[in-house]
């Protein structure tokens, strides 16, 4: 994803900077997806893995990003704290 558009965007609800995920985030988050236990924050199950994502800093919500266009919408971010295996803050 490019550096730029990275720079100006951020959570469309708290105006939080994101980030790439990285590989471990997005691995626990695929393998939560996969065991269905993964609901959108308006209570929507997700049902496809993500092949790349973008994150809060504060780790708090992760955006899918589809062909290389992230999908910013508020009802489509995925809250961490359902994640019981999500790895900590490094």
């Amino acid at each position: 994803m490019d550096k730029r558009l990275l720079d100006i965007l951020c959570d469309p609800v708290s105006k939080t900077p994101i980030r790439p995920l990285n590989g471990s985030e997005l691995n626990a988050l695929n393998k939560a997806i996969d065991g269905g236990q993964v609901q959108t924050v308006s209570g929507a199950a997700v049902q496809n893995r993500l092949d790349e994502g973008l994150i809060t800093t504060d780790r708090k919500v992760v955006y899918r990003v589809e062909d290389g266009i992230p999908v910013m919408l508020p009802e489509e971010g995925i809250g961490t704290t359902q994640l019981t295996d999500f790895p900590s803050a490094a």
